[in-house]
């Protein structure tokens, strides 16, 4: 008699369920504000990013 195999999915496994709710980050923020810590108010439109020299490469006749 054959042996049959069965063929594995080759779709990825599911993400895991988002745990995080907005009660348990209030309840951390809360934590984080009684130990001392505290949070900055930045102004709308302004960005952490870091603007410098770029990394492309240009091709051209020499």
């Amino acid at each position: 008699m054959a042996v049959m195999r069965v063929k594995a999915s080759n779709s990825k496994p599911k993400p895991a369920p988002a745990v995080e709710t907005s009660a348990s980050i209030d309840t951390q923020i809360e934590a984080f504000l009684k130990s001392g810590g505290e949070i900055q108010q930045i102004a709308k439109g302004v960005s952490g990013q870091v603007y410098g020299t770029t990394k492309q490469i240009t091709i051209g006749k020499k």
